[in-house]
């Protein structure tokens, strides 16, 4: 899988089938398009072609701020590839793309692509307001050359699965709902800073994490998790909070690795979230806090061993 960061940069020789959006998550509604598209775009020979965007389009029209994405783009072009996605762009959102017309968008397409077809959802449009809708891409696609195709979306439970309901899952702590949406466990990946060592001091020690400042945490609380060093996996739990009991302030995400005893300052460890242990709670003092780690640990255990 090849990486861009702009349109602009590519210029294909081999013609390409191309679906366009935000992606964030790749979820089960995204993996269906996208597989779709890969084993049509090889049967034709052609490449199979995705252009994302970031930042998404809501951060930039809604001014929102803080965590919100579910993925970073790194994240979302690997797991894209993973998909057999030939070519990924992850496209900037800013004023220029808000005002582009979208038959200038199409154009676009068809000139660095050489895009012989397009494959969107029914909901789907691009361009300034959002004119380029279905009907106006079918009708570009008659006049220059290439085809529309409208795939289904996917539902699950009578709704459809849509980033904005697991992200809605995960800041209520419910890692496995978003799971189930996801087709994967929930990730996160950061560098394993120094915290204040205060684990080490009471015999659970922690991997205090630096996660990207945009990507969503899940609720305050304990959770079960699979922890990834390199190639190697660890049963592991992860507390997120601000750790009450020490009267602290500042969120922290701190993973205590089971039957792990080596220092990774420095290294990134990647969290999959399984399962929520319980929420963040605070304790009258240590010999409690202490006594309820080590059920946390003897739960996650149980829970991890049976997968």
């Amino acid at each position: 899988m090849n990486h861009f960061n702009n349109l602009n940069q590519i210029q294909l020789d081999t013609p390409s089938l191309v679906t366009i959006g935000v992606f964030d998550g790749v979820h089960k509604g995204h993996q269906h398009l996208i597989r779709q598209l890969v084993d049509e775009a090889h049967r034709q020979g052609h490449l199979a072609v995705v252009l994302t965007l970031f930042p998404h389009p809501d951060v930039v029209l809604r001014g929102l701020t803080g965590r919100y994405y579910l993925t970073t783009p790194e994240q979302k072009a690997a797991l894209l590839g993973d998909l057999g996605v030939d070519v990924v762009i992850t496209h900037p959102f800013d004023d220029q793309v808000r005002h582009m017309r979208a038959a200038t968008f199409v154009d676009d397409l068809l000139s660095h692509l050489r895009m012989r077809g397009l494959w969107v959802t029914a909901d789907f449009a691009l361009g300034y307001q959002r004119e380029g809708n279905p009907q106006f891409l079918a009708a570009q696609g008659k006049e220059k050359g290439f085809e529309l195709r409208l795939v289904d979306l996917v539902m699950a439970d009578g709704s459809t699965i849509s980033s904005s309901h697991i992200r809605d899952s995960l800041l209520a702590g419910d890692v496995t709902t978003a799971a189930s949406a996801l087709g994967r466990n929930y990730r996160v990946a950061g560098e394993v800073i120094h915290g204040d060592k205060r684990g080490r001091t009471i015999g659970f020690p922690t991997a205090n994490l630096k996660v990207w400042e945009q990507q969503i945490i899940p609720a305050n609380g304990v959770y079960a998790c699979w922890a990834r060093l390199g190639t190697e996996r660890f049963m592991a739990v992860t507390n997120i909070g601000i750790r009450p009991t020490f009267d602290g302030q500042e969120l922290r995400i701190e993973a205590h690795l089971l039957d792990f005893d080596r220092d990774i300052y420095g290294q990134t460890l990647d969290l999959e979230f399984v399962e929520r242990l319980r929420g963040e709670k605070k304790f009258p003092g240590f010999e409690a806090l202490i006594q309820q780690i080590r059920l946390d640990a003897q739960q996650g255990r149980e829970i991890l061993s049976r997968l």
